[in-house]
């Protein structure tokens, strides 16, 4: 049972969400990429990203994406992996992301969420990882 797994605290580990051209949107707005960062110095294994959005939308009613899925067999120390791109429509809702992934046999466990409008130009920190700007969160 989960009650029965130790789960360590999460360090070193991050999501940024980066302006991307290359991923622009068919209305030729820029697109936006999510990425897994590892700040550590040790891989992570079988690494698994679930991300959703939930909130309302202008008329006030419930919104729920679909949940996605990813798996990485090995996430490189020091190192930012893509995960996937984000359409911009979505930036007023909660966009979360629970990353679940194993060190030498111990499992990690985080939820990342964005909360809405949280995902603009005025939040974009400098990257080192990806040597460039997006929204960044521990």
């Amino acid at each position: 049972m989960k009650k029965d797994i130790a789960f360590a605290p999460v360090e070193g580990v991050s999501i940024a969400i980066v302006p991307d051209e290359a991923a622009a949107t068919t209305e030729g707005q820029p697109g936006w990429l999510v990425y897994l960062l590892n700040h550590n110095d040790h891989e992570l294994e079988n690494v698994i990203v679930s991300s959703n959005g939930y909130g309302t939308n202008a008329e006030g009613e419930p919104v729920r994406t679909s949940t996605l899925r990813h798996s990485l067999l090995t996430v490189p120390e020091q190192a930012a992996v893509p995960v996937e791109p984000i359409d911009p429509a979505l930036f007023h809702l909660n966009n979360q992301y629970w990353v679940s992934y194993y060190v030498g046999g111990q499992i990690f466990d985080k939820k990342f969420i964005f909360v809405p409008d949280s995902i603009v130009a005025d939040n974009l920190t400098p990257i080192a990882l990806l040597d460039r700007s997006g929204v960044l969160h521990r």
